[in-house]
């Protein structure tokens, strides 16, 4: 079986198993819980920076979605893309983790091709994808039978028709499935050439009390429909596809209501004039 390799593994987040798994040891130790225990819980929203800026956020969300049933399907939304690229996905073989390799659901990801317009990528020559691989040590750790369905849906309408899809070939099935969609948020100073309000403290204000807030309060609200058109106009969403994919998949698996467990930024670790912001939502 054709073998994704790990490509950011030793990098931006531990490289071996017994490193891997001590660290995420270490994210459930601090983390939070959901604050309404009976609510039904389907998926959530993770970042995809380097563990050291925001992977315990990512353990947070992956641990609130462990049940007393684990699912059988993983469905994992995300990848950077303009508007111009293609759907992309995989449909057979296998993605390398620290803590062992996950399969490739092919028959929930070819349902999925059937209606929509993708590129399906070779797990051997498929090119690095931080904003998926980043989450497969957690799905692993938490969810260690489950396969995997990796998606990337481009960031236009189509996404959440993408994620409603998803989410019927799950009902249809009968699988437990949890979806997740990989976003990281406002890309703010220098490095991403975005200065439009000021830089050191005034410019993070502004990224977490009104750019990152306008779109983590759409996903706080299961709104899926407007936050590609958000991502792309205020650039507060890095993979707003991504986003809008799992949480219109929610809400078609029956998602009433979400939480934002943690929101915070690199600076808040590491202070620089360049930061990105992160939110951890369940739903």
């Amino acid at each position: 079986m054709a073998v994704r390799q790990a490509n950011f593994a030793g990098s931006w987040y531990d490289g071996n198993a017994q490193s891997c798994r001590a660290t995420i040891e270490k994210y459930i130790a601090d983390a939070k819980d959901v604050s309404a225990g009976g609510v039904k819980r389907v998926g959530g929203v993770v970042p995809h920076a380097g563990w050291s800026f925001s992977g315990a956020i990512a353990c947070n969300v992956f641990k609130c979605l462990k049940t007393e049933t684990d699912p059988d399907v993983v469905v994992i939304f995300g990848t950077h893309l303009a508007p111009a690229y293609p759907n992309m996905i995989m449909t057979d073989g296998e993605w390398e983790t620290p803590l062992g390799n996950i399969e490739i659901d092919g028959d929930f990801a070819r349902k999925l091709v059937e209606g929509f317009d993708f590129s399906v990528q070779d797990p051997a020559s498929a090119p690095p994808d931080n904003t998926i691989e980043l989450q497969l040590p957690f799905m692993k750790y938490f969810f260690p039978d489950a396969k995997l369905v990796p998606v990337s849906p481009a960031p236009t309408k189509t996404a959440t028709q993408i994620g409603e899809r998803a989410a019927d070939i799950a009902q249809d099935s009968g699988a437990a499935v949890r979806f997740i969609g990989s976003t990281d948020l406002t890309h703010y100073g220098p490095n991403y050439m975005f200065v439009t309000h000021g830089m050191g403290a005034e410019s993070v204000e502004w990224v977490k009390e009104v750019n990152d807030k306008r779109i983590v309060d759409m996903m706080t609200r299961l709104d899926a429909a407007p936050i590609v058109q958000e991502g792309l106009q205020h650039d507060n969403a890095c993979c707003p596809g991504a986003a809008a994919a799992a949480i219109a998949a929610g809400k078609k698996m029956g998602a009433t209501e979400a939480e934002l467990l943690v929101y915070m930024t690199s600076y808040d670790v590491h202070p620089n004039a360049s930061f990105v912001g992160y939110a951890g939502i369940v739903f």
